[in-house]
């Protein structure tokens, strides 16, 4: 008994550091022109007012009056938590106008800036500390463009300070940039990761869920099958929305994500896809593409090299994906007649299911139920 309670308490606290509403990000982009840099930072105003207390009245509606009246405090949060520095020295920031701006997922401020440097800079060292101490799964959706060339870069509570040549990058720089960015948004992306955990757990047993598979072969082979159909899948609606063929609102599509990782975590309790988790993966797959493809919006590509680096943000989902599976399978197989795996698959896919209904309900109608 206390065993299985330990391991509760683990699940939750693992599940409780995934974020539950819609994922945290904002947008900053830079424009350097000699020694001064203009920017425009568009903050989600459901962050800020966690922050800050925007709804001053506490009706759970933010007016323009009330987001109006708290534009000095606004800026300075934000600026507070940015910095910008040269060769010779920090840059000094100053606050211009505030706007409001709606994306797909919501309210956004728009708050303007410029910095003066003290010198023309060849590297721009930036830290960003956005929400740091509120959110650890924040992402902060950074470009930034001099003489017409756009460079760019993915900023988080765990990675917060980066130096950026404003040289012309190469073709295989911005490969490896957009190859990292993608590597890097599979391995904080817990949706994505639970869903794929969830698909891939029955693998190391027979179709009936009870029995274990004989051979490691048999279960890389079921592996083998789910992987590609999540990878061709999601692969598609990546290129697709990234080039802009197919939009779709991220509340949409960030919900639908949620949706997907309570039936994958229910498949584990009681059969629903019987045998076709492959087909699953691939329609769901679907889904989480257009999730992707989100992030690599904020991001922007490179026109000179789109194609090159849509290809290696792709390839980088794909190396992180399976990085994951490549530690998932030899586990799985090993301890698949264990009381551990037995309760990963009952207690652990419930308990997966449940965090992944809250995360459904507060994507679907922008709410915060969660604590994160």
């Amino acid at each position: 008994m206390m065993a299985r309670a330990l391991l509760f308490s683990l699940l939750l606290t693992f599940l409780a550091g995934a974020q539950a509403h819609k994922p945290s990000d904002s947008y900053l982009a830079l424009a350097v022109d000699g020694q001064q840099v203009t920017g425009q930072w568009d903050i989600a105003l459901r962050d800020l007012d966690v922050a800050l207390g925007l709804d001053q009245n506490g009706d759970g509606e933010l007016t323009w009056d009330e987001i109006r009246n708290q534009h000095q405090a606004i800026a300075a949060y934000a600026l507070a938590r940015l910095e910008l520095a040269s060769e010779q020295g920090r840059c000094t920031l100053r606050a211009g106008e505030q706007l409001v701006d709606h994306h797909t997922d919501g309210a956004y401020t728009v708050l303007r800036f410029s910095a003066a440097c003290p010198n023309r800079p060849a590297l721009l060292d930036v830290r960003y500390r956005l929400f740091a101490e509120l959110d650890p799964q924040h992402k902060g959706l950074f470009k930034i463009t001099h003489d017409g060339l756009t460079s760019t870069a993915i900023f988080s509570p765990d990675k917060p300070r980066q130096a950026l040549s404003l040289a012309a990058p190469g073709r295989l720089r911005q490969f490896g940039d957009y190859l990292r960015h993608g590597v890097w948004h599979i391995w904080i992306g817990f949706d994505h990761i639970l869903f794929l955990l969830s698909l891939l757990l029955p693998a190391v047993l027979v179709s009936s869920g009870v029995k274990q598979a004989h051979s490691l072969k048999a279960a890389f082979i079921d592996v083998l099958k789910v992987v590609t159909a999540f990878t061709l899948a999601h692969s598609l609606t990546l290129t697709l929305a990234s080039l802009h063929v197919v939009a779709l609102p991220s509340r949409w599509i960030e919900s639908a994500i949620a949706a997907s990782v309570v039936i994958a975590a229910l498949n584990n309790l009681v059969p629903l896809f019987r045998g076709r988790r492959p087909v699953a993966a691939f329609v769901f797959g679907l889904v989480h593409g257009f999730g992707f493809a989100g992030v690599l919006a904020g991001l922007g590509l490179p026109q000179a090299s789109l194609l090159l680096s849509l290809f290696g943000f792709n390839a980088g989902v794909e190396l992180g994906q399976l990085a994951i599976v490549g530690v998932f399978l030899p586990f799985a197989f090993l301890t698949r007649r264990t009381w551990f795996y037995r309760q990963l698959m009952g207690t652990g896919s419930a308990l997966i299911a449940l965090v992944a209904s809250v995360w459904l309900v507060e994507r679907a109608f922008d709410l915060k139920l969660l604590p994160l």
